[in-house]
């Protein structure tokens, strides 16, 4: 029994990262479908990919280039300049038409809106970059989208969770998936890391970065286009939280060791108090970027190896990238988890140091 259940359950997860992979295949192919040359197609997928990985203010599950239709639904754009512009996404066309608000013409541009005049003039300075001015944005673009979406999940996920365990210590439904990852971050993470004394508190943060990070991972998956962790924007917040709870927990031994290292000699002192100062910020830079370079690299490669189909269109190279774009969606899979343990692993390090307590005779 046991054996059958492991294959059924493996059975199902191919079947899923095929469905993932053919539908993104079919979303190369239709954009690529009216290009013959190979330059053509190369730079018809380099667009198809940036765009893939960008954030914009609709969703578009699929396109029909060839008579300029795109398939989707729109967000709302909610603009400041001089006063509240609030209008729908769709009035810009996927960056097609001029969008008019209370007499006010935007013009999405390279994803960014830009006010311009009712014809969409666009002007440039000499290194060609645009001068239009920008009102402020506070659009909900697909990535905020799949943000409210994600919170709202884990909220209805774990208060249900909280509720199965007030009529009874063994959880129900879904808490029974979930349970023994929350038990392993705590046993496994914050206990080991923190100290059994001061781990409770930094309970809340481990756990809602860890499942925040791998539901939005495994979302990026889909054939959305969803790629929020690959956005720097979203892992510099990550990392100015735990920035922030780190320095603000921090103890007296936390700051002795950073300035005023016990044990050393007092030249050295000066020498390492800069070095141990710039660490203080190397460390929350690092999870931005690891966080960050390893799904976006992730995105990248898998849409490029896709695109081989359209480039070699023959069975040989295009069974091969296929067969490459199977196997890589596998490791995503285990990329989406091993990042979230990854970021939620060295903020518990973090906490540890900024709590830990030292007894300098016996630790010098």
């Amino acid at each position: 029994m046991p054996r059958k259940f492991s294959l059924k359950k493996l059975t199902f997860l191919l079947f899923l990262v095929s469905a993932i992979s053919f539908a993104q295949n079919h979303e190369l192919g239709e954009s690529t479908s009216h290009v013959t040359s190979k330059e053509e197609i190369k730079k018809e997928i380099k667009a198809d990919i940036e765009h893939h990985i960008q954030d914009s203010h609709s969703f578009t599950l699929f396109s029909d280039k060839e008579n300029h239709k795109h398939y989707g639904f729109p967000l709302p754009v909610i603009l400041w300049d001089n006063g509240l512009q609030v209008f729908s996404s769709s009035k810009f066309h996927h960056g097609e038409t001029i969008a008019e608000s209370n007499g006010n013409y935007y013009k999405l541009y390279h994803s960014k809106i830009y006010k311009t005049d009712a014809k969409g003039t666009v002007e440039y300075d000499e290194d060609h970059h645009v001068t239009n001015s920008k009102p402020l944005d506070f659009s909900i673009t697909k990535n905020v989208f799949m943000i409210f979406i994600v919170g709202i999940l884990m909220f209805l996920l774990f208060g249900g969770l909280a509720k199965s365990f007030g009529k009874g210590p063994i959880a129900t439904g879904a808490g029974r998936f979930f349970e023994p990852i929350v038990l392993y971050i705590r046993d496994d993470i914050a206990r080991p890391n923190i100290g059994e004394t001061k781990y409770k508190k930094f309970m809340p943060y481990l756990l809602t970065v860890f499942f925040f990070v791998w539901f939005l991972n495994l979302f990026g998956l889909t054939p959305l286009g969803i790629n929020v962790t690959g956005n720097i924007a979203i892992t510099f917040a990550l990392a100015l939280f735990t920035f922030i709870i780190t320095q603000f927990s921090g103890n007296k031994n936390y700051w002795k060791h950073i300035f005023w290292m016990p044990g050393v000699p007092v030249p050295m002192k000066f020498i390492l108090a800069p070095i141990e100062l710039l660490g203080v910020f190397i460390k929350p830079f690092a999870l931005m970027i690891r966080l960050y370079a390893n799904i976006m690299a992730g995105h990248v490669v898998l849409m490029s190896i896709i695109a081989l189909v359209f480039i070699f269109k023959n069975w040989f190279g295009g069974g091969l990238s296929l067969f490459l774009a199977f196997f890589l969606s596998i490791i995503e899979l285990l990329v989406a988890a091993l990042q979230a343990y990854i970021f939620t692993l060295l903020s518990a390090l973090y906490f540890g140091f900024a709590v830990e307590e030292h007894d300098h005779d016996e630790a010098h």
